[in-house]
């Protein structure tokens, strides 16, 4: 189904090349190289999704973000940055952002991200979500269903052991928590911890290597030294 979607960047080159992976996918794209335009756009129709780039000439885009907010609009707002500071990535998600994603970006991600926000906003506005468990998780150009037990990463399926697809499963079921290696394997083994990691450290690292994960800056699921993983 065709979306509108809103994309504001002063640089010209991404604008464009952003508009046409767009259109490809059969979305209808509403351009502007400044925030006033981006915000008379929003006020004066309907808009599905909306891509704001942080720095712009006239109003940075977590201001447009706060109006876009403040005037009681919903639909998901997804941020472009390139500054790689976590203050700026909290800033845009604090005012109401819903994703962001830090140029240089790979178009095909950004493409996935949209799908994945507006499909999450659909099944919010259709009532279906808080009914149960979910048995999908959508996010980020990850999607994992339990129903079908496969895993696609920006499209492409992931050949996942039955084993490897428990551990990606329970971490993006406690995603935003650290989990422990610990729990990680009684909850997927079924077996009490012993003190060696090992085991653990190596599906993750398979796992990893089959998600094209880079091992000191992984994008999906992340060490956090001491403790565990999470999925952001």
């Amino acid at each position: 189904m065709s979306a509108d979607i809103l994309i504001v960047d002063d640089e010209t080159a991404i604008a464009d090349l952003v508009e046409v992976y767009l259109k490809n996918e059969g979305y209808s794209v509403h351009k502007f190289y400044t925030g006033a335009e981006a915000l008379e756009c929003v006020r004066a129709g309907k808009i599905d999704l909306a891509i704001l780039d942080v720095m712009l000439p006239d109003i940075d885009g977590f201001t447009i973000c706060q109006r876009i907010r403040e005037e009681g609009h919903m639909f998901p707002v997804l941020m472009l940055t390139a500054k790689v500071e976590d203050m700026d990535k909290i800033m845009g998600l604090t005012l109401g952002a819903d994703d962001y994603i830090t140029k240089p970006f790979n178009p095909l991600e950004l493409v996935a991200r949209v799908k994945t926000q507006l499909r999450r906003y659909t099944r919010y506005n259709s009532g279906a979500a808080g009914q149960k468990k979910p048995e999908e998780f959508d996010f980020r150009g990850l999607q994992i269903s339990r129903d079908t037990h496969k895993c696609l990463l920006f499209g492409e399926e992931l050949q996942l052991t039955p084993l490897e697809f428990s551990i990606l499963w329970y971490l993006c079921q406690n995603r935003g928590r650290v989990v422990s290696s610990e729990e990680l394997f009684e909850s997927v083994w079924g077996e009490r911890y012993m003190d060696s990691n090992n085991t653990v450290m190596s599906h993750i690292a398979r796992l990893r290597e089959k998600m094209h994960e880079p091992s000191r800056r992984p994008k999906f699921i992340k060490t956090v030294w001491g403790v565990g993983y999470t999925i952001e």
